[in-house]
């Protein structure tokens, strides 16, 4: 179980990620909200699940969801360039994540 909300957790943490860069410097209300409820949840569920996972294993995994994710929605959605390097880098920090949980 602990797998799975941290999974959810790297997902909320791209969650807050984006509304943080919609926010405005913290002056447009709706992102702003959205960036504070999923910053509380996306590090509830960090906490919760690395009171079974270790803490480099727990956090490396989140960060890499957040960062992958965060990435791929600025891609697909707000007009950054998606080289085939990036593609293949981002690809390989999956692989990555992938590769913790296994060797866990």
């Amino acid at each position: 179980m602990a797998w799975v909300i941290l999974v959810l957790s790297g997902m909320l943490e791209a969650v807050w990620a984006t509304a943080l860069g919609k926010s405005g410097n913290f002056s447009r209300p709706l992102p702003t909200a959205v960036f504070a409820v999923g910053l509380a949840l996306s590090m509830a569920g960090l906490a919760h699940a690395l009171r079974t996972l270790p803490v480099g294993t727990g956090y490396a995994v989140w960060v890499g969801i957040g960062a992958v994710l965060t990435a791929t929605y600025a891609m697909l959605f707000e007009g950054e360039p998606a080289g085939v390097l990036k593609i293949l880098l981002l690809a390989g920090i999956i692989g990555c994540v992938a590769g913790l949980k296994l060797a866990h």
